[in-house]
């Protein structure tokens, strides 16, 4: 793992040296051939990816030997599948081979939530037949486009396509590629494998999956619409970003509502995390209208995933040190677990969008476009989110720091941390989470924005 993250850091370097990477498998040209294309953003998301995948792979030790210490084996197995898979989504230039690393990656994360125990394997299941049902419709999808075309490679798409986009079959094929990516990335209606997913599969498992797996599919999502098909085309023929806004703010609002419901922490972050794809959408919707492009979306690809990160690894704590998953039960652990606590205090400041926090930034650039856009009722959506989740959020630390605990108020309260291995990786992310913000802030990290808006002829001209 810590030979891709390497490896990664090395082809972004690469790229802002000498452009995009352009590699033929096996000398063929396409589009009888292959190709791997790395471009900013790709050499971005790699970085992204490989980074989290080794933080989680430290974390995991100690929970995947407590938890199914006879499948230990197995798991490191399908987990070094899963990132593969994962990189292949970001490196490839094939439409259908991203299909074929999307199914690689699906089905080691479906049998990775299967493996758990009492109802993991039944969300694995739903998991499964739901996650099919995503792919067919991005199958279905590029099949479209090959008959129409004769190629799948994303670059011959691109010059192609623009002559036969009035056809019922590319509009057809855009319908159902955009569908079965919503399904991948849960976007609100289609999110019903995330909550059991998140809520039963192995705490190591969670981690990833709702950090590095989500964020790959969101991120071939803006690779297909901005790569194979064009501003033009959505614009004219088939302008359906406004609908995409608006499913993406009936996210925002509705996974915070379902989210207060909850009393099992796992699971309140499960929708949590649909109401922030909606974050998400809702800038990838904005993108072609504004100065700031696809800034928003490529922000909280790498911020969501940090902070929600450092959540997963924090409930998971919970659950491995004292077997509590319920928010009830937490009363104490503010002073029995110190440092686990403080990192998840960090991030739930930053996911609520504290300055100058990850989430902050965000929320900060999300506004701008909104305003730009002037659709001035996506800043009363951000807003009552943003309140919703503050009040979820502060049960939960009112419970940790606030409630009494069971024994007495002067009796000596141990403190029973996790180990090491677990700890680190938590409270890095944790502290990431402020400065990932001032990095954003800052500028460092701008270059990479700019980049990518150049890439696909958004942001300012």
């Amino acid at each position: 793992m810590s030979g891709c993250l390497i490896l990664s850091v090395v082809t972004l370097n690469t790229v802002f040296a000498q452009g995009a990477i352009h590699y033929r498998l096996g000398g063929w040209n396409p589009p009888w051939g292959i190709e791997f294309y790395v471009d900013h953003l790709s050499a971005y998301m790699l970085v992204v990816v490989t980074g989290l995948s080794l933080i989680a792979a430290i974390y995991a030790k100690r929970p995947v030997e407590g938890e199914m210490p006879d499948r230990v084996a197995l798991f490191w197995c399908l987990y070094l599948l899963l990132v593969t898979g994962l990189v292949g989504i970001i490196v490839t230039g094939d439409m259908f081979n991203l299909f074929v690393l999307l199914e690689v990656a699906s089905l080691s994360g479906y049998t990775l939530v299967g493996i758990g125990r009492g109802p993991a394997s039944v969300a694995g299941f739903r998991y499964l037949i739901i996650g099919t049902i995503g792919a067919s419709f991005y199958l279905i999808g590029i099949g479209y486009l090959y008959v129409m075309t004769g190629s799948l490679n994303m670059a011959d798409l691109n010059a192609i396509l623009p002559a036969l986009y009035s056809t019922r079959a590319v509009k057809t094929a855009f319908v159902f590629i955009v569908v079965g990516f919503s399904i991948k990335i849960a976007l609100f209606p289609l999110h019903a494998w995330q909550p059991d997913a998140y809520t039963y599969a192995p705490s190591a498992v969670t981690v990833i999956i709702s950090t590095a797996v989500a964020k790959t599919s969101t991120y071939a999502l803006i690779r297909v619409l901005f790569s194979v098909f064009s501003i033009n085309f959505i614009h004219r023929i088939l302008p359906v970003f406004d609908l995409l806004c608006w499913v993406a703010a009936t996210a925002m609002i509705a996974g915070s509502i379902f989210a207060i419901r909850q009393t099992n922490f796992k699971r309140m972050l499960a929708y949590s995390s649909i109401a922030n794809v909606g974050y998400i959408v809702l800038a990838i919707g904005l993108a072609p209208a504004t100065r700031q492009g696809l800034t928003p979306a490529v922000m909280h690809i790498l911020n969501h995933a940090v902070i929600k990160g450092c959540m997963f690894m924090a409930a998971c704590a919970f659950i491995h040190q004292f077997d509590r998953g319920d928010i009830r039960r937490f009363d104490g652990l503010g002073r029995r677990m110190p440092w686990t606590c403080m990192a998840l205090l960090l991030a739930i400041l930053a996911m609520i969008g504290m300055p100058p926090s990850a989430g902050f930034v965000t929320k900060w650039y999300l506004i701008l476009a909104v305003l730009e856009a002037e659709k001035y009722a996506f800043v009363a959506v951000i807003f009552v989110s943003t309140l919703l989740m503050i009040v979820y959020f502060w049960r939960l630390v009112e419970t940790m720091y606030v409630r009494p605990t069971p024994v007495a108020q002067n009796a000596d309260i141990h403190i029973e941390e996790i180990p090491y291995s677990m700890l680190v990786p938590c409270v890095t992310l944790g502290v990431l989470t402020f400065a990932v913000g001032v990095a954003w802030m800052s500028g460092v990290l701008t270059p990479v924005l700019d980049a990518v808006n150049t890439t696909f002829g958004l942001g300012a001209p």
